[in-house]
């Protein structure tokens, strides 16, 4: 009963704040991928379904788990990661600044990444963090392209040139054989302390308007050169006052509803490819005190329910000390997939005997499914819009 009281005085709230003052973002819904099958005539029928019937459990289970593959920069025949792939335990790479060589990096990437995806059953999501500025793996230092950062993107407000920028990135992650980017931010910096957002330049703006729009941009250069982009992080890390990847992070008294703003203005324009959890509390959103990654009513109740997407929730880093040290994996895994989460990250950025194998959280999904705690529904929904994802068109 409370949930829903929330959800509705949220949605008054944001009707008003949108009547009032709403950026200029254009796009065509029907383009969005909130509908599971692809409507590519526009006669309001699908063209294609996403067969799911005679797909295994283990197959649909597999295409959940996005893993960070350590640190390697080459893969042999016999390692056993490419076992993994091979039995369709693994959906997607999630790649770091290690997994590039000092020489040669641009051709050595780029094989890396095609024999991870040659021994793939089904086409791998291949991901990086490339937001630019702090947060830029494919440094110039290794022969890439310069990214600016958000705020500096945002300090400008030249759609010119954030175009400019990202499509030149875009450019390139297409040419590694990379297909999804977890940017931009939609993060508002409205904590200029944030030491994890505004204090490291993740942030266009604390304006709602210019964020909505800087990132439209973003993502349309992405699409341009065929690559889907991830936004982030739901429902609004800039007010924080600490970071998630050190420990629990409460924003209760910080939130501002105007954060939802550009998740609300971009999914209305059907850019958004898939959204990203933050592991944050917001008392006031989730009385139960759980992070949004694990929250049903922060992911399904508001992002899915109140502000309509249909689309890919990824998680943050399952790994990150606000999730790990204090759910327990299991439990986190359980709560987040219960929540709405489609596809769990875990970038083994953590201790050698920290890090997990694919075939280990397959193992934890399977064994959750079969006691009855997840429904194979649940599962079967994840994978639909997983393969509605992989399949959609952008450019």
């Amino acid at each position: 009963m409370k949930s829903s009281l929330t959800i509705l005085l949220l949605s008054c709230s944001l009707l008003f704040i949108a009547c009032k003052k709403q950026p200029a973002v254009s796009g065509n819904k029907q383009d969005d991928i909130t509908d599971v099958a692809d409507d590519r005539d526009g006669d309001g029928k699908a063209d294609e379904e996403i067969q799911h019937e005679d797909v295994s459990l283990d197959e649909k289970i597999g295409q959940m788990i996005m893993i960070g593959i350590n640190d390697r920069k080459s893969i042999a025949e016999t390692d056993s990661l490419l076992l993994e792939i091979k039995a369709g335990k693994i959906g997607g790479i999630i790649l770091f600044e290690k997994n590039i060589a000092a020489t040669n990096s641009a051709e050595t990437l780029k094989k890396l990444i095609r024999d991870l995806q040659d021994d793939a059953p089904t086409r791998m999501f291949i991901s990086i963090d490339e937001e630019g500025g702090k947060v830029h793996r494919l440094k110039e230092k290794y022969g890439f392209v310069p990214m600016p950062s958000a705020a500096y993107l945002g300090n400008l407000n030249n759609l010119d040139s954030t175009t400019y920028y990202t499509n030149n990135l875009a450019k390139e992650l297409r040419e590694l054989g990379i297909n999804l980017n977890y940017a931009p931010c939609l993060d508002l910096a409205t904590n200029p302390n944030n030491p994890i957002i505004a204090k490291v330049g993740r942030s266009y703006s604390a304006d709602p308007a210019i964020v909505a729009q800087q990132a439209a941009a973003s993502i349309e250069a992405h699409h341009d050169q065929g690559i889907k982009t991830i936004v982030k992080h739901f429902p609004g890390h800039g007010s924080s006052m600490s970071d998630s990847h050190l420990g629990i992070v409460d924003v209760t008294n910080q939130w501002n509803i105007i954060e939802l703003l550009p998740y609300k203005t971009l999914i209305q324009s059907g850019k958004i490819d898939a959204v990203m959890t933050a592991h944050i509390i917001n008392e006031h959103l989730d009385a139960s005190k759980l992070p949004g990654t694990l929250s049903k009513v922060i992911v399904t109740d508001i992002l899915r329910n109140m502000l309509e997407f249909k689309g890919v929730v990824f998680s943050d880093d399952m790994q990150m000390y606000a999730i790990s040290k204090n759910y327990g994996q299991e439990n986190a895994i359980k709560l987040s997939i219960l929540a709405g989460v489609d596809v769990l990250v875990f970038g083994n950025n953590v201790n050698a005997s920290d890090r997990m194998k694919a075939s280990d959280i397959h193992a934890i999904i399977k064994k959750l499914v079969l006691s009855g705690e997840i429904p194979e529904s649940r599962i079967t929904e994840a994978y639909i819009r997983i393969m509605t994802l992989k399949n959609k068109k952008v450019n």
